[in-house]
């Protein structure tokens, strides 16, 4: 069982992790930036920790939670569905411009916040911090190496 200050270092720390990819994406100057990441990371987490608690809220008596662990999995649902409703607010991110796709990036950085934010909600902190952490880094060596090729391609045009 969870408790309150359990539950508030968790949101904490999924929205600190959210702000840092988000960052990134609005130095990038992406639609989905700071607000929408911590916003993701957050609400997953509390996804996350509600479907962790849900067992022990719906068992009658202690005596009962085994029971209830063992016969209803369908608290894990709720991680699951996270997954799912973050894909569909990716996919509004995705626009098609003729015969160029913009967004793909931000939808899955959008996504991958979501999987920080269960990943705080569920306990394992320090797995979604070195995952933000490193994520962040690739992504912002990786804009450096797209832009040095763009610089590349427009001296060879001149």
């Amino acid at each position: 069982m969870l408790t309150l200050e359990d539950m508030l270092i968790r949101l904490l720390i999924a929205v600190a992790l959210g702000a840092i990819v988000g960052i990134e994406r609005d130095l990038a100057g992406k639609e989905a930036g700071l607000r929408t990441d911590i916003m993701v990371s957050a609400g997953a987490a509390i996804f996350a920790m509600v479907s962790i608690m849900l067992p022990y809220i719906i068992s009658l008596s202690p005596e009962h939670l085994p029971d209830v662990i063992a016969r209803n999995s369908g608290f894990l649902g709720v991680i699951a569905n996270v997954v799912v409703g973050v894909g569909f607010l990716g996919a509004g991110i995705i626009v098609k411009q003729g015969v160029h796709v913009r967004g793909l990036t931000t939808a899955a950085t959008v996504w991958f916040v979501a999987a920080i934010g269960i990943l705080c909600g569920i306990g394992l902190i320090e797995f979604a911090a070195i995952s933000s952490l490193g994520l962040t880094l690739l992504l912002f060596i990786l804009r450096k190496l797209n832009v040095l090729k763009t610089m590349d391609r427009n001296r060879i045009g001149e």
